[in-house]
């Protein structure tokens, strides 16, 4: 999500809710705990914040209260940040979900893995699973991840002179049909690659007993049920597949 997506719903809003907005934006997506006014006004201008050039940025976090601190300074400019109570205002006027150091972590996470990803399609997985996150859909979050990671070990083992793609895979299933090309995978359950993918080399053990379990709560999370995983369970499946598979 960009700054100019984050900002468009407040076109109605205050300059005060615009510049709050700013700095939680910063903040969470950004990892920049504190900004000066100066680099507030130029976040506004970059969005194309209504009324951006007429807004005393300064006068506006002033006049803030509670919602803003101030937490020293760079070079000679005061740093300006949001407060609990800063975070929570803007949570409220967006309806956007309480924020988590787990969710936090792993966006930023996946937001660096989608930044040196090549390929489209993974990348284009990958986005989708950031922005599941930022809102608290974590199943499909999980589901997003999974595909990521499979395309890209397949993509792996594609490397390899496809007989042997083929034979490592009819070891664990004689019925699987030869594997000419990424297309040819969709016949082939995910389980079933792992298996292979460890034959090839392309995982050791322990990462293939780690992309099984992976693999097992991306099902459960992608067939009809009540099961809903918490954060910290997708945050270790995000740590686990991007430490394994994209680092």
């Amino acid at each position: 999500m960009t700054l100019v997506e984050f900002l468009a719903p407040l076109a109605k809003q205050t300059h005060q809710e615009r510049v709050l907005a700013v700095l939680y934006y910063r903040e969470r997506y950004e990892q920049k705990t504190a900004l000066t006014v100066d680099e507030v006004r130029q976040a506004l201008k970059s969005a194309r914040a209504k009324g951006w050039a007429k807004v005393n940025v300064a006068d506006v976090l002033s006049k803030s209260g509670p919602l803003v601190d101030t937490s020293g300074l760079q070079g000679k400019k005061r740093l300006w940040n949001l407060t609990d109570s800063g975070r929570e205002h803007v949570r409220i006027l967006l309806g956007l979900p309480k924020a988590d150091v787990e969710v936090e972590h792993d966006v930023g996470t996946l937001e660096d893995v989608v930044a040196k990803v090549t390929d489209a399609d993974v990348r284009d997985y990958l986005e989708e699973a950031v922005k599941c996150l930022q809102v608290g859909s974590l199943r499909a979050c999980t589901v997003f991840v999974w595909v990521a990671a499979i395309r890209t070990i397949q993509s792996n083992m594609m490397a390899k002179a496809p007989a042997a793609v083929t034979a490592a895979l009819q070891r664990h299933d004689p019925k699987a049909r030869p594997i000419k090309s990424l297309d040819d995978f969709a016949h082939v359950k995910d389980a079933t690659a792992l298996l292979a993918a460890k034959d090839l080399g392309i995982l050791d053990k322990n990462q293939k007993d780690t992309l099984t379990e992976a693999l097992n709560l991306r099902n459960r999370c992608g067939h009809p049920g009540k099961y809903r995983p918490g954060i910290k369970k997708v945050s270790v499946f995000v740590e686990d597949i991007t430490s394994i598979v994209f680092a």
